[in-house]
């Protein structure tokens, strides 16, 4: 018996085998082999593949113990199981010759494998059989627009050479539209075109084509072509921007000749070849972009807009723009410590610095820190006269223009003094006067004379 063509097959199928997909009787976790039970041998077409289906066909089965087919199922795309295929559905009658497995996806490979089995035994499982399900249908290859027609908009195609096609979609979306639109259906494989009536003016749209089949397939959306009601405005081909102004970006560029002119767009991207956002909207040639950032660079593109809301292309000119940047850094030239003073001097080329800043960190224990800022300092030259001895400081230089713009910080400068050398004087304490009496000496006619406490001298002690 010849395998029908899928799309009857598959009808046919579903109306005769709609209870074959059971899931009793099941195989069981004792399987008793029984080798001279009869194995499914496809017929030679014996399966056909779909995008969404796969069809077996096999010999019949007579011998009479067959009560039914297990069917054995394996995603090979997946990793669900190792090397093994799973049950996956009975058919309860040997007489039975044809299933369809609908529960597939496009562009997938299969393994299927089937067994025979009796009231207490099991056949021989078949040959692993493996099946990739066809991708999902594309759209008509070749589709273009005709324009500049007059409140109206002509699509063609060439039809589309599988023969189960019905019918076209016609989709269209404008530049005010979130999502696609059905616009119509076109009957008939072989027809070609559609042309879309009363249309606004000065209006852009946007057209695509999907395939629907006999077995109510849906295919992926073709390319997507566009209609042009009226020319877009011209473009902007002048454009200048700042690289010398603090904290913010001017861009100035020529006005619109355009008569029916509405707004500019103006668009900003970190790159040249990036992604452009739109930041503003507006009725002058001109735009001043604050950044909180020095040295920040952007390009922009303006673009201008009609009434009707048609904008001009934009991509082939952009410019780039760019905060001032930072002064240029101190070189400490040299720090150390003089006396009961701390000398630093640096150098510095940059003429946009007007003056300097010096940050003091002093480090008074291992978690107790003080700073201060001596800002305004003009010369290069720092005398720091408020140290102590044996104290560990560290400096850094910024240079600041007449913006207050800061430079980046020179590089981190430690010093330790110098331990202290003056002596301090122990504390002095009061000495009582006490009465001591005489020794006694014996056989010693001369007494010694002590003299009285208050007659000492207690700095030669």
């Amino acid at each position: 018996m010849k395998l029908w063509t899928l799309s009857t097959f598959c009808a046919a199928s579903l109306l005769v085998l709609s209870g074959c997909g059971g899931a009793t009787p099941k195989p069981k976790e004792e399987v008793v082999i029984d080798a001279t039970l009869p194995m499914v041998t496809l017929t030679k077409n014996g399966t056909v593949v779909d995008m969404n289906a796969i069809a077996f066909e096999w010999k019949s089965i007579t011998d009479p113990r067959v009560k039914g087919i297990y069917i054995y199922k394996k995603n090979s795309d997946t990793k669900e199981t190792k090397g093994e295929l799973a049950y996956y559905k009975t058919i309860e009658s040997r007489f039975t010759t044809h299933y369809v497995d609908i529960n597939v996806v496009p562009d997938t490979k299969y393994s299927y494998a089937f067994k025979t089995f009796a009231k207490e035994s099991e056949g021989v499982r078949s040959r692993v059989i493996v099946l990739n399900s066809l991708p999902v249908l594309e759209s008509v290859s070749w589709i273009h627009s005709i324009t500049d027609m007059p409140r109206s908009a002509k699509v063609i195609w060439r039809p589309h050479s599988n023969q189960k096609v019905k019918s076209y979609i016609i989709e269209r979306k404008t530049l005010e539209d979130e999502k696609w639109s059905k616009l119509a259906v076109v009957e008939g494989r072989l027809n070609a075109e559609y042309i879309d009536l009363d249309l606004k003016d000065n209006f852009v749209y946007n057209y695509r084509v999907r395939v629907y089949t006999y077995d109510d397939i849906t295919s992926s959306p073709s390319q997507i072509v566009k209609v042009i009601t009226k020319a877009l405005p011209k473009g902007i081909s002048e454009i200048t921007t700042t690289k010398n102004l603090p904290k913010k970006i001017k861009i100035n560029w020529e006005k619109s000749k355009a008569k029916d002119f509405n707004l500019y767009y103006v668009y900003r991207s970190e790159s040249v070849d990036g992604s452009y956002d739109l930041i503003a909207t507006l009725h002058n040639n001109k735009l001043e972009d604050k950044i909180d950032e020095d040295g920040k660079s952007y390009f922009y593109r303006v673009s201008v807009v009609d009434k009707d809301g048609l904008e001009s292309k934009h991509e082939k000119l952009s410019i780039q723009g760019m905060t001032l940047p930072k002064p240029e850094t101190p070189d400490v030239v040299k720090a150390k410590e003089i006396g009961k003073n701390i000398e630093i001097t640096w150098s510095s080329a940059d003429s946009r610095i007007k003056t300097f800043t010096v940050i003091k960190t002093h480090k008074k224990s291992w978690v107790d820190k003080v700073t201060e800022d001596f800002e305004g300092v003009k010369g290069k030259k720092f005398v720091d006269k408020e140290i102590l001895p044996d104290s560990e400081y560290t400096y850094v230089i910024y240079g600041v223009d007449k913006y207050g713009i800061k430079s980046e910080p020179s590089i981190e400068i430690k010093i330790k003094t110098k331990e202290s050398d003056k002596i301090i004087p122990a504390k002095k304490e009061a000495i009582k006067e006490e009465i001591v009496d005489a020794p006694v000496q014996e056989e010693v006619e001369t007494k010694e004379t002590i003299s009285p406490v208050q007659d000492l001298d207690l700095n030669e002690i």
